[in-house]
């Protein structure tokens, strides 16, 4: 039983993965899509639209189908709502990133280089560590960065 439930635990890792695929593809996609569209506004109208397709009908038909569409508080639909709005506000960067002469190959490591450093800062912020931090942490966020900039030195030529 305890190897079933060591397994279930682990299913997040998957989706962490899954995520870091899907991200990592996002702005290569995004700006093929924009070059070939002509317009960085077209392209935000088909993120919107796939945003709503994968956003709101999905989990609206499984919840509606499992009699789960209940329940809402104030305090989590705020929440989330403004999560959602950085999500799209992510998007809208990356695209005017682009519109303004980036290439996925310089965008993306600065994103996803100072992404993990603002999301641990905010989340230590709003949940307090209950220990001392350790001091190898600051260096893990000094690393992300020095990361990103090594990739966008050393990137290959195309």
């Amino acid at each position: 039983m305890a190897n079933k439930e060591k397994k279930k635990s682990m299913v997040w890792v998957m989706f962490a993965a899954g995520a870091a695929l899907s991200w990592g593809l996002y702005g290569p996609m995004m700006h093929k899509g924009q070059v070939q569209l002509g317009s960085p506004l077209r392209a935000l109208l088909c993120v919107g639209f796939a945003y709503f397709l994968m956003a709101v009908l999905v989990p609206g038909v499984t919840m509606v189908a499992s009699g789960g569409l209940g329940n809402f508080n104030s305090g989590g639909v705020i929440a989330s709502i403004i999560g959602g709005a950085l999500g799209a506000m992510g998007a809208i960067c990356v695209i005017w990133a682009f519109r303004n002469g980036g290439s996925p190959i310089y965008v993306m490591p600065i994103v996803f280089g100072g992404a993990p450093v603002v999301n641990v800062l905010y989340s230590m912020y709003e949940h307090p560590p209950k220990a001392d931090v350790n001091p190898l942490l600051w260096v893990g966020m000094a690393l992300a960065a020095a990361g990103a900039g090594m990739v966008l030195y050393f990137k290959p030529s195309s």
